[in-house]
């Protein structure tokens, strides 16, 4: 039986707007699989945070600064309905990206809360020893681990110094790295270390490395760390994770432990991994950054040499994107800007 017009008109309504509220149902209270990545809070390395210092010196003079040196972040909007999804996409400050990049299936929140607070606990070291070793202040490379089933075990132990490793001089991680794979596995090598305070060499048979099995594997994880019994360095960043930090909290450092203000009293921000060489890496969300920068007030943004295509794709206005490869460089650009030289520009 064919229902009358005035019937259909009713039937296509009601569909209609059964159709319609599903959809609402849908888009305001389904989770999709997606987060929003977006400008995150800046922090001032050179000021305080929750009414404590963010580098946090003692025991040793320090030197007036101005100015600041902000770390950036990126902003994760995670839980989102599909219409708060395409609201920020559609907004262009946000990008949306896959969940399971930031937060793999295998793994929980809290797991990954975890990790990047264990990144951010290695980047504040890195960060230590890489602003010590610039101002040639005492530092010494220790073993944080022995792997148990390793080559060193019974040999070595957390908290010895290395001082050589076949007879080759080492101050960091790198130099350490390089003279154990220059030797062969099976060959037995000499580590010179300092234990509690008594000098002596121990001969450790190398095994084969998991990733090259012609390089020497010694089963220890060593690390930079400061020498100076009276200096005393701590970091209060808050919430953040991740070793995009490590270059601002370096700056910083040698800031205060210096003569002189890197910032001319400049409002710089910036971003960055370091290592203890001060090698600076590139990081992710760097055009989130650059914006958060320029609404917090940055004039400058220093940037890892590998993020400059990315960071001048949407510069600001009103921010100059300073390029840099390492922390010789960012300190070099700083001076460059407070004489009103040119810096290197992405």
């Amino acid at each position: 039986m064919s229902l009358q017009p005035g019937h259909r008109r009713i039937a296509t309504v009601a569909v209609t707007a059964l159709v319609f509220v599903a959809l609402l149902f849908v888009g305001t209270s389904v989770q999709v699989p997606f987060v929003a990545l977006g400008p995150g809070p800046t922090v001032n390395t050179l000021g305080e945070l929750d009414d404590k210092p963010v580098v946090d010196i003692a025991g040793v003079p320090t030197d007036p600064t101005t100015g600041n040196l902000n770390l950036t972040t990126v902003s994760v909007t995670d839980g989102m309905s599909l219409f708060q999804a395409l609201g920020m996409w559609m907004s262009g400050t946000y990008s949306i990206e896959p969940r399971d990049r930031l937060f793999p299936p295998d793994q929980t929140p809290d797991q990954v809360r975890e990790r990047n607070q264990q990144e951010m606990t290695g980047s504040e070291e890195s960060a230590t020893a890489a602003a010590l070793r610039y101002l040639d202040r005492p530092t010494k490379l220790v073993l944080v681990s022995v792997a148990d089933d390793g080559p060193a075990a019974g040999e070595l132990e957390p908290g010895d110094q290395v001082l050589s490793v076949a007879g080759s001089p080492v101050s960091t991680t790198a130099e350490m790295q390089d003279a154990v794979m220059s030797q062969a596995p099976g060959d037995p090598v000499p580590v010179e270390i300092d234990r509690g305070g008594a000098r002596q060499t121990v001969s450790v048979t190398l095994a084969a490395r998991p990733d090259d099995t012609e390089a020497g594997y010694l089963g220890v994880t060593p690390e930079v760390v400061n020498a100076d019994p009276a200096l005393e360095i701590s970091y209060n960043v808050g919430d953040i994770g991740g070793p995009s930090a490590g270059m601002m909290l370096s700056l910083a450092v040698i800031d205060r432990l210096s003569p002189g203000e890197l910032t001319n009293g400049d409002f710089i921000a910036g971003t960055g991994t370091i290592d203890e060489d001060g090698a600076v890496g590139p990081i992710g969300g760097i055009t989130h950054k650059t914006r958060a920068a320029r609404d917090a007030g940055a004039s400058v943004f220093l940037v890892p040499e590998r993020n400059c295509a990315e960071a001048a794709s949407d510069v600001p206005d009103g921010l100059t994107l300073v390029r840099v490869a390492d922390l010789q460089g960012a300190v070099d650009a700083l001076d460059d800007i407070g004489e009103g030289r040119d810096a290197p520009h992405c």
